[in-house]
C-alpha cells in the first residue's frame, strides 16, 4: 500500500510516494526550498509543487513545524511566519492540492511514530525521545509505545534562550561551530531533557542523523542510550504517510 507523504521544514518541504508495508519511500523523494517568509499561501503552494511533481491523486499525509490541534489546526510558528497561528492547515492544503484528502501532524510527532514502527525505536518499551535536529529541535515522546503528541521540548530553556536557538543545526551552522563544539551544546540540553523525562533511549533525527559518526561520540554523561534514527531525514515523510493512512 502506499501514502503520499510530505515533510515541511523551515528550510525545505520534501515528500514521496511512501510504502507502508516497508516503512520507506518508494520512490525518490522531491525536494522544494521553503519560502521565506513562509506564509500559508506561499507553503501550500510549495506543498503543490511536490505533490504534482509525482502525478499523485490520493490521500496526502503532511507534517508541520509546530503544535497541530484537533488534526489539522496550528497553534504553534517557531521557524515559519507567524500568520500560521490559528490557520486551518486542513482546509489550506485540500483546496490547495484540489480536494485530494488530507492529514496533518506535528512534523517530530510523525518522524517518532515512523522510527517507533521501523526504524531505531521499533520494539522498545519505557520511555523513548526522539529529537530532530534541523532548522529548529522537534521532539517526540514516547511511553511504552504510545505518542504524547505536541511535546515541542526544543523550546525549553537552556542558558537562558530556548534550546533550538543554542543547539539546533541550524544554530551550528550560523555560529560555524565545530562539530566538537555543537556537540557539547547538544550534551547539555539532552543532560537538562534526560533530567526531567529519564528515557530509556534518545533517538537523534533530523539531517544531521546522516553525519552521526561526526559528534555522537563526543557526548558523554548521558545515561539514556543515544542513537542515529534509522530513517534518517524520511522519517517525517514516512510519518506522514502513515497518518493519513491511519486518519483515512
Amino acid at each position: 500500500m502506499q501514502i503520499f507523504g510530505v515533510d515541511i521544514g523551515g528550510s525545505g518541504i520534501k515528500g514521496a510516494p511512501v510504502d507502508l508495508d516497508r516503512g520507506d519511500l518508494a520512490e525518490e523523494r522531491c525536494k522544494v526550498l521553503t519560502p521565506q517568509p513562509a506564509t500559508p499561501d506561499g507553503v501550500a503552494d510549495g506543498v503543490r509543487q511536490v505533490v504534482e511533481h509525482f502525478g499523485w491523486t490520493g490521500p496526502v499525509g503532511l507534517t508541520f513545524p509546530g503544535v497541530v490541534t484537533g488534526g489539522a489546526t496550528i497553534r504553534t510558528a517557531a521557524n515559519v511566519d507567524k500568520s500560521w497561528i490559528d490557520t486551518d492547515a486542513g482546509a489550506l492544503f485540500g483546496d490547495r492540492l484540489g480536494g485530494l484528502p488530507v492529514t496533518v501532524v506535528n512534523d517530530a510527532d510523525a518522524a517518532g511514530v515512523a522510527e517507533m514502527n521501523f526504524g531505531a525505536g521499533r520494539g522498545r518499551r519505557g520511555t523513548v525521545i526522539l529529537l530532530t535536529f534541523g532548522t529548529g529541535i522537534g521532539s517526540a515522546l514516547f511511553v511504552d509505545g504510545t505518542l504524547v503528541p505536541n511535546t515541542e521540548l526544543g523550546h525549553l530553556e537552556l542558558h537562558g534562550h530556548d534550546a533550538e536557538k543554542r543547539a539546533s543545526s541550524k544554530a551550528k551552522d550560523d555560529a560555524e561551530l565545530t562539530w566538537e563544539h555543537w556537540a557539547n551544546r547538544v550534551q547539555k540540553y539532552l543532560a537538562h531533557v534526560e533530567m526531567l523525562f529519564s528515557p530509556e533511549l534518545f533517538i537523534v533525527g533530523g539531517g544531521v542523523s546522516r553525519k552521526s559518526e561526526k559528534f555522537l561520540h563526543f557526548i558523554e554523561g548521558i545515561k539514556a542510550e543515544i542513537v542515529p534514527a534509522q530513517l534518517q531525514n524520511n522519517a517525517g515523510i514516512v510519518g506522514a504517510a502513515m497518518h493519513a493512512a491511519h486518519e483515512s
